[in-house]
Protein backbone atom coordinates (compact mmCIF):
# COMPACT_ATOMS: atom_id res chain seq x y z
CA UNK A 1 0.00 0.00 0.00
CA UNK A 2 1.49 3.60 -1.21
CA UNK A 3 1.31 6.27 1.59
CA UNK A 4 -0.59 9.69 0.14
CA UNK A 5 1.82 12.08 0.21
CA UNK A 6 1.47 15.54 1.95
CA UNK A 7 2.60 19.29 1.36
CA UNK A 8 5.55 18.51 3.84
CA UNK A 9 6.39 15.67 1.54
CA UNK A 10 6.80 17.76 -1.40
CA UNK A 11 9.02 19.94 0.71
CA UNK A 12 11.62 17.52 1.98
CA UNK A 13 11.41 16.29 -1.32
CA UNK A 14 12.59 19.53 -3.00
CA UNK A 15 15.28 20.01 -0.35
CA UNK A 16 16.39 16.36 -0.96
CA UNK A 17 16.89 17.15 -4.29
CA UNK A 18 18.80 20.35 -3.85
CA UNK A 19 20.89 19.86 -1.05
CA UNK A 20 21.10 15.89 -1.06
CA UNK A 21 23.25 16.37 2.22
CA UNK A 22 20.93 17.54 4.53
CA UNK A 23 19.41 15.62 7.37
CA UNK A 24 15.76 16.23 7.02
CA UNK A 25 13.75 13.93 9.79
CA UNK A 26 13.57 17.10 12.13
CA UNK A 27 12.65 19.28 9.43
CA UNK A 28 9.48 16.76 8.18
CA UNK A 29 8.29 16.24 12.26
CA UNK A 30 8.29 19.86 13.22
CA UNK A 31 6.90 20.75 9.92
CA UNK A 32 3.70 18.47 10.54
CA UNK A 33 3.65 19.66 13.85
CA UNK A 34 3.62 23.17 12.15
CA UNK A 35 0.77 22.53 9.90
CA UNK A 36 -1.38 20.32 12.35
CA UNK A 37 -1.50 23.26 14.82
CA UNK A 38 -2.29 25.43 12.17
CA UNK A 39 -4.65 23.09 10.32
CA UNK A 40 -6.63 22.37 13.36
CA UNK A 41 -7.14 26.10 14.84
CA UNK A 42 -10.10 26.81 12.14
CA UNK A 43 -12.17 23.74 13.69
CA UNK A 44 -11.69 25.21 17.20
CA UNK A 45 -12.81 29.15 15.96
CA UNK A 46 -16.11 27.80 14.20
CA UNK A 47 -16.95 26.21 17.45
CA UNK A 48 -16.72 29.22 19.84
CA UNK A 49 -18.29 31.61 16.69
CA UNK A 50 -21.35 29.43 17.91
CA UNK A 51 -21.17 31.13 21.80
CA UNK A 52 -20.18 34.16 20.46
CA UNK A 53 -17.09 33.83 21.17
CA UNK A 54 -13.48 34.21 19.52
CA UNK A 55 -10.84 31.91 20.14
CA UNK A 56 -8.47 34.65 22.77
CA UNK A 57 -12.38 35.75 24.77
CA UNK A 58 -12.52 31.64 25.72
CA UNK A 59 -9.03 31.41 26.17
CA UNK A 60 -9.98 34.22 29.17
CA UNK A 61 -13.15 32.95 30.32
CA UNK A 62 -11.28 29.43 30.53
CA UNK A 63 -8.46 30.63 32.51
CA UNK A 64 -10.93 32.50 35.43
CA UNK A 65 -13.28 29.36 34.95
CA UNK A 66 -10.02 26.60 35.82
CA UNK A 67 -8.76 28.90 38.60
CA UNK A 68 -11.80 27.61 40.27
CA UNK A 69 -14.86 29.49 42.42
CA UNK A 70 -14.93 32.59 42.71
CA UNK A 71 -13.41 32.34 39.17
CA UNK A 72 -11.45 35.17 39.85
CA UNK A 73 -7.93 36.23 39.01
CA UNK A 74 -5.75 39.29 38.95
CA UNK A 75 -5.24 41.17 35.49
CA UNK A 76 -1.51 40.19 35.77
CA UNK A 77 -2.19 36.88 36.61
CA UNK A 78 -4.56 36.41 33.37
CA UNK A 79 -1.77 38.50 31.24
CA UNK A 80 1.38 36.43 32.21
CA UNK A 81 -0.87 33.43 31.42
CA UNK A 82 -2.38 34.10 28.40
CA UNK A 83 1.40 35.44 27.39
CA UNK A 84 0.00 38.71 26.33
CA UNK A 85 0.92 42.11 27.37
CA UNK A 86 -0.92 44.76 29.60
CA UNK A 87 -2.37 46.79 27.40
CA UNK A 88 -3.46 43.95 25.18
CA UNK A 89 -5.30 42.53 28.29
CA UNK A 90 -6.44 45.95 29.11
CA UNK A 91 -8.21 46.23 25.99
CA UNK A 92 -9.32 42.18 25.81
CA UNK A 93 -11.30 42.72 29.37
CA UNK A 94 -12.98 45.57 28.52
CA UNK A 95 -14.50 44.32 25.37
CA UNK A 96 -15.66 41.27 27.98
CA UNK A 97 -17.21 43.60 30.25
CA UNK A 98 -18.97 44.79 27.38
CA UNK A 99 -20.09 41.29 26.56
CA UNK A 100 -20.85 41.20 30.42
CA UNK A 101 -19.15 38.07 30.66
CA UNK A 102 -16.95 39.19 33.41
CA UNK A 103 -16.65 42.02 35.68
CA UNK A 104 -13.71 43.96 37.61
CA UNK A 105 -14.45 43.17 41.95
CA UNK A 106 -12.59 44.84 44.52
CA UNK A 107 -9.26 42.70 45.49
CA UNK A 108 -9.65 42.56 49.60
CA UNK A 109 -5.77 42.35 49.81
CA UNK A 110 -4.86 45.00 47.34
CA UNK A 111 -7.83 48.08 47.11
CA UNK A 112 -5.45 49.55 44.43
CA UNK A 113 -5.97 46.68 41.99
CA UNK A 114 -9.22 45.18 41.01
CA UNK A 115 -9.97 41.52 40.35
CA UNK A 116 -11.34 40.04 36.70
CA UNK A 117 -14.13 37.96 37.78
CA UNK A 118 -16.33 35.45 35.30
CA UNK A 119 -20.33 37.16 35.83
CA UNK A 120 -22.55 34.54 36.07
CA UNK A 121 -23.24 35.20 32.14
CA UNK A 122 -19.63 34.28 32.08
CA UNK A 123 -19.99 31.24 33.77
CA UNK A 124 -22.65 29.69 31.72
CA UNK A 125 -20.96 30.94 28.34
CA UNK A 126 -17.87 29.17 29.28
CA UNK A 127 -19.44 26.19 30.75
CA UNK A 128 -21.47 25.53 27.82
CA UNK A 129 -18.52 26.26 25.26
CA UNK A 130 -15.68 24.25 27.38
CA UNK A 131 -18.32 20.86 26.79
CA UNK A 132 -19.07 21.70 23.10
CA UNK A 133 -14.57 22.63 23.23
CA UNK A 134 -13.86 19.21 24.27
CA UNK A 135 -16.31 17.30 22.27
CA UNK A 136 -15.32 18.86 19.03
CA UNK A 137 -11.64 17.67 19.91
CA UNK A 138 -12.60 14.29 20.58
CA UNK A 139 -14.12 14.67 16.83
CA UNK A 140 -11.10 16.23 15.17
CA UNK A 141 -9.07 13.30 16.55
CA UNK A 142 -11.70 10.05 15.97
CA UNK A 143 -9.91 9.37 13.02
CA UNK A 144 -7.04 7.82 15.46
CA UNK A 145 -7.56 4.58 17.27
CA UNK A 146 -7.19 4.48 20.95
CA UNK A 147 -3.41 3.20 20.52
CA UNK A 148 -2.63 5.55 18.22
CA UNK A 149 -4.08 8.35 20.39
CA UNK A 150 -1.85 6.84 23.04
CA UNK A 151 0.89 6.86 20.87
CA UNK A 152 0.94 10.25 19.59
CA UNK A 153 0.10 11.72 23.16
CA UNK A 154 3.43 9.29 24.26
CA UNK A 155 5.80 10.80 21.64
CA UNK A 156 4.15 14.55 21.97
CA UNK A 157 5.16 14.28 25.90
CA UNK A 158 8.59 12.97 25.01
CA UNK A 159 9.13 15.55 22.16
CA UNK A 160 8.17 18.52 25.13
CA UNK A 161 9.97 17.38 27.41
CA UNK A 162 12.76 17.72 24.85
CA UNK A 163 11.68 21.48 24.60
CA UNK A 164 11.36 22.30 28.13
CA UNK A 165 14.70 20.90 28.55
CA UNK A 166 16.07 23.12 25.94
CA UNK A 167 14.78 26.38 27.42
CA UNK A 168 15.61 25.32 30.85
CA UNK A 169 17.33 28.16 32.09
CA UNK A 170 15.41 30.53 30.02
CA UNK A 171 13.04 32.38 31.89
CA UNK A 172 10.49 33.33 28.98
CA UNK A 173 10.77 30.33 27.76
CA UNK A 174 9.87 28.67 31.41
CA UNK A 175 6.72 31.39 31.82
CA UNK A 176 5.79 30.06 28.21
CA UNK A 177 6.26 25.85 28.77
CA UNK A 178 4.57 26.88 32.60
CA UNK A 179 1.95 29.31 31.89
CA UNK A 180 0.67 29.57 28.40
CA UNK A 181 -1.65 26.28 28.77
CA UNK A 182 -5.27 29.15 27.37
CA UNK A 183 -8.50 27.05 27.48
CA UNK A 184 -7.23 23.79 26.66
Amino acid sequence: MVEQQDPVDKIKQQWQQECPDLRLDAMEILGRLKRCSVLYQPFLDVKFEQFGLTSWEFDVLATLRRSGDPFTLTPTELFSTLMVTSGTMTHRLKSLENKQLIQRAPNPTDARHKLVQLTEKGLQTVNRALVAHVDNMEAILEPLNEQQKAQLNQSLTQLLQVFETLHKDQKLAKEMLNARMHGL
